[in-house]
């Protein structure tokens, strides 16, 4: 079978001079020779140019592209990538960390300390709005998509009331969310904040939990209720939650609210969407937390540099620009995927794909042909 490299080796031709004829980068070229396939993105132009090269040389074409090469691929939507970039989680394989002298994986259980955390000025505003409403017992939605850093900012936050230790933390455990109830917070509250067995009936429990933390108010201690994927809590414990934040001594409130959710709690959150809910969403702050457009150097600095490498050893001037581009969501470029979750995935493999081809650094090209 007349494969690319067969006919490269037999006519004693080398990649740049084809990657030359092409007006392509070595890299791209590369690794079409090593997988026998053209790039994904007009293949047919690929094959034809491919033939022409040959051909200027006064010899045949390729006759044995690999079977995944038949059909020219259109170039897919720019949401659908993205789709697949958020939900692979890639690993960086042995010959990654090898070529690129790594000895612990920068994306993988890279949490450890709070040293290890990258904080640019979007996430520390949403730190302080968090810490502002654990302290004053406010109500407060920190809303973000998956892969934003919000879990992240959450342990950040239970770090900093812990060393604190004037401030309790609440946190309802039950998985399902949607079957989260007033009585079960309720529950919560008396099992984390005191030894106390809950009482029966909801009445009994609504007092309980008040004289909790009354009795723990006038005693210096401030509490907070914290509630993850707070986008799956129903309608009536949304309603609930405004009354337990009404729980008061004098004019001080006895219980801050924080909720924590994805990017659906925002249009639960929305008034013209839930006019019911309208006494609680007036009460309740929402801050997102943003991508890190203008911060995806520092990010990875940060990550390579907790790691043991230099970002400079890995990466190449022009992937970050292309990073960017990749990750906007729209043709008008008004949305964007750069959080740090996604950022990791797509990185490990470009550093994986940099390494099976033997280039130096992850560069523009690697990065366009993910």
């Amino acid at each position: 079978m007349n494969t690319l490299r067969a006919r490269l080796d037999n006519a004693n031709l080398t990649i740049q001079a084809l990657a030359d004829h092409l007006a392509m980068n070595y890299s791209t070229v590369q690794r079409a020779v090593k997988m026998n396939e053209p790039p994904k993105r007009r293949a047919e132009e690929f094959k034809e140019k491919v033939e022409a090269f040959f051909a200027s040389h006064g010899l045949e074409g390729v006759d044995g592209w690999s079977k995944g090469a038949t059909n020219d691929q259109p170039e897919p939507q720019q949401e659908e990538i993205n789709q697949d970039i958020e939900l692979e989680n890639p690993m960086l394989t042995q010959e990654a960390m090898k070529h690129f002298k790594l000895f612990r994986n920068p994306f993988l259980n890279d949490i450890r300390c709070v040293r290890d955390i990258y904080l640019n000025e979007d996430s520390r505003y949403v730190l302080a709005a968090m810490k502002d409403v654990s302290r004053n017992q406010g109500i407060l939605a920190v809303v973000g998509d998956s892969g934003a850093g919000k879990s992240v900012l959450r342990r950040l936050l239970l770090d900093d009331l812990h060393n604190d230790g004037d401030i309790s933390v609440i946190q309802p455990k039950i998985i399902d969310k949607t079957r989260a109830t007033a009585a079960g917070i309720c529950d919560a509250i008396i099992s984390d904040i005191s030894s106390e067995t809950p009482k029966r009936s909801m009445e009994a429990k609504a007092r309980q939990v008040e004289r909790l933390l009354m009795n723990a108010f006038k005693g210096g201690q401030r509490h907070v209720l914290i509630i993850e994927e707070a986008h799956d809590l129903t309608i009536p414990v949304m309603k609930y939650l405004k009354r337990f934040w009404e729980l008061e001594d004098g004019f001080s409130k006895l219980l801050g609210i924080l909720l924590v959710g994805q990017t659906e709690l925002s249009g639960r959150l929305n008034e013209r969407n839930n006019y019911v809910l309208r006494e609680f969403i007036r009460r309740c702050m929402v801050v997102e937390v943003p991508p890190l457009d203008h911060d995806i150097e520092a990010y990875l600095k940060h990550k390579f540099e907790r790691s043991g490498c230099e970002y400079s050893k890995v990466m190449d001037d022009s992937a970050v620009p292309a990073l960017k581009q990749r990750l906007q969501t729209r043709r008008n470029q008004s949305g964007s995927l750069v959080y740090p979750q996604v950022i990791n995935n797509l990185v490990a493999k470009a550093m994986n794909l940099c390494a099976s081809l033997g280039e130096e650094k992850v560069n523009e090209d690697i990065i366009k042909e993910l």
